[in-house]
């Protein structure tokens, strides 16, 4: 891609859900949609990106904090799944000349930058970049969000990164557009996932409007039912931010055990 590259908040599923059956009472094709859209984006974008930036719902750290183990190992941080998913590998190699650069805009934007190289990639990296990518074979780098959890501060997290799409970057954000674990395999929530998936994808594409709106997304249909705490909506945040001004589309859209849930890209494929 010789121009910019757009950015993405996309679904990562439940857990290691895509490389495990389905629990008894839960239809075998629930995550089959969202698995071929994570499929689908390598083809989508025609060409392969030097490298990822992918912010992560399952990190959130006081100052944004960059990953620099140059092949991290696997964080499984999910719980009461078949042991297999417990042996899932993901031996993605991080380019540590893109954590210079990422650490150099951040402060440029008056953000402090922590490292860390004992940790390794959480579940909302490796799980959906099996997918995308199933050979491990572009870079990833991995940032925190903030602790904070202020829908803002993500925004101007974001504005910072911008300059790495004109440098071959791909910025994704991973997280899930309706997070609530107490109603998702519940039959009450949704009318309040569609009330939010709509008013999400309304904000999505309202260019002119989009920074302000998701400021206030706890304000929005549904928010709070939808996302009763925002770490998984945060990583949205970011990829907006990142794409300040241009085109947003919701590049998917499902019912997962009757919640709505959506994906977004931001800027245009060149």
């Amino acid at each position: 891609m010789s121009t910019r590259w757009p950015t993405y908040f996309i679904p990562h599923g439940g857990g290691p859900c895509f490389f495990m059956d389905t629990p008894p009472g839960i239809p075998t094709d629930t995550w089959d949609s969202m698995a071929a859209f994570l499929r689908g984006i390598d083809g989508e974008l025609g060409q392969r990106p030097k490298a990822v930036l992918v912010i992560s719902a399952h990190w959130e750290t006081k100052t944004p904090t960059l990953l620099t183990s140059e092949r991290p190992a696997l964080l499984y941080d999910y719980y009461g799944f078949p042991p297999h998913t417990y042996e899932l590998t993901y031996p993605a190699q991080t380019p540590m000349a893109l954590a210079d650069r990422v650490k150099g805009l951040l402060e440029a934007a008056g953000m402090n930058v922590a490292e860390e190289k004992d940790r390794g990639f959480d579940h909302g990296v490796f799980i959906p970049f099996k997918l995308i990518y199933p050979n491990a074979d572009v870079p990833i780098l991995q940032l925190s969000q903030f602790r904070s959890r202020d829908a803002a501060e993500h925004i101007r997290l974001g504005q910072a990164l911008a300059p790495l799409r004109d440098e071959g970057v791909l910025i994704i954000g991973s997280g899930l557009s309706y997070h609530n674990l107490r109603r998702f395999f519940a039959p009450q929530g949704g009318e309040d996932s569609e009330a939010f998936d709509n008013w999400l994808t309304e904000t999505a594409l309202d260019v002119q409007n989009r920074d302000a709106r998701l400021s206030q997304w706890d304000s929005a249909p549904g928010a709070m039912t939808s996302h009763p705490t925002p770490e998984h909506l945060l990583p949205m945040m970011v990829a907006a931010g990142a794409a300040k001004g241009e085109v947003g589309v919701q590049v998917y859209s499902d019912h997962v055990i009757g919640k709505a849930v959506s994906g977004y890209r931001f800027g245009e494929i060149a």
